[in-house]
């Protein structure tokens, strides 16, 4: 199963008064740096196979926060522009305050699906939430199925990833919340995604650390895959896609909890 970390980066000197979009040249503040490495001293004891990050300054020192304080092997940052902004158009760099008066305004609230940002550079929130989805998508495939790994964006692209990994239509994004320097774990089986937390700003991470039974499992399924002849190697085949199964399964009660394995 392979594990996304969404962050969301920290505060900047504009946070939730001016849309800053892709505006060069913000960065983080002073809180926005602190919490920064709150969160990476959090996710310190988390294995990562990636650090990808939207090209923009605020998640570029978000995600470098993250990779310097890394328990285990040094992390190389990979920057992906469809984790970037959204691309507001003629809207970037306005306040907030002025924003909400524009008759645009409600429908980006009530309907997002339906908005194109105003301006040739102006970008539809359906395109943003395809070229993010697939950027997540496309880096499962590529770092496989057992990765665990850091995607740290912004506040609309995480929600649209997250509205689409719920099966949610865009238009109830609006209902998804992204705190700056937030955590949001979506686990991808090869069934459906399952939402492990959203919106976390002080949580514990024992649950996103692989369990030693579990790699052992892994390994040892594995090594009979690879001795044994082609009879024993079907069986294993069929152990290793039952597995697969139980594993997109729902745990029926609602589970119970990570030390209930």
């Amino acid at each position: 199963m392979t594990t996304v970390l969404l962050v969301r980066h920290g505060l900047t000197a504009t946070t939730g008064q001016v849309l800053t979009g892709w505006t060069p040249g913000v960065s983080l503040d002073e809180r926005g740096r602190a919490q920064a490495k709150a969160l990476a001293e959090r996710l310190a004891p988390v294995p990562l196979a990636a650090i990808v990050t939207s090209p923009l300054d605020r998640c570029r020192e978000t995600a470098e926060a993250i990779a310097a304080h890394h328990d285990g092997q040094p992390v190389e940052l990979t920057v992906d522009e469809r984790v970037g902004e959204c691309r507001y158009g003629d809207w970037t760099g306005k306040p907030l305050a002025e924003l909400v008066k524009d008759p645009l305004w409600p429908v980006v609230q009530a309907h997002p699906s339906a908005v194109r940002f105003p301006g040739p550079a102006g970008e539809s929130m359906l395109d943003m939430q395809h070229r993010a989805v697939t950027a997540v998508r496309e880096w499962n495939d590529r770092l496989g199925k057992d990765a665990t790994y850091v995607v740290c964006s912004h506040g609309d692209v995480i929600k649209a990833i997250v509205a689409d990994s719920l099966g949610l239509h865009l238009d109830q994004c609006q209902r998804i919340l992204a705190d700056p320097c937030s955590l949001t774990v979506i686990r991808y089986t090869p069934m459906r995604p399952f939402v492990l937390r959203m919106n976390d700003t002080g949580g514990g991470v024992a649950d996103l650390v692989p369990r030693p039974a579990d790699n052992a499992e892994a390994a040892k399924t594995a090594e009979n895959t690879e001795t044994k002849g082609d009879a024993d190697a079907a069986n294993a085949t069929e152990t290793a896609a039952r597995a697969a199964a139980a594993e997109s399964d729902a745990v029926i009660g609602g589970g119970a909890g990570s030390a209930g394995g």
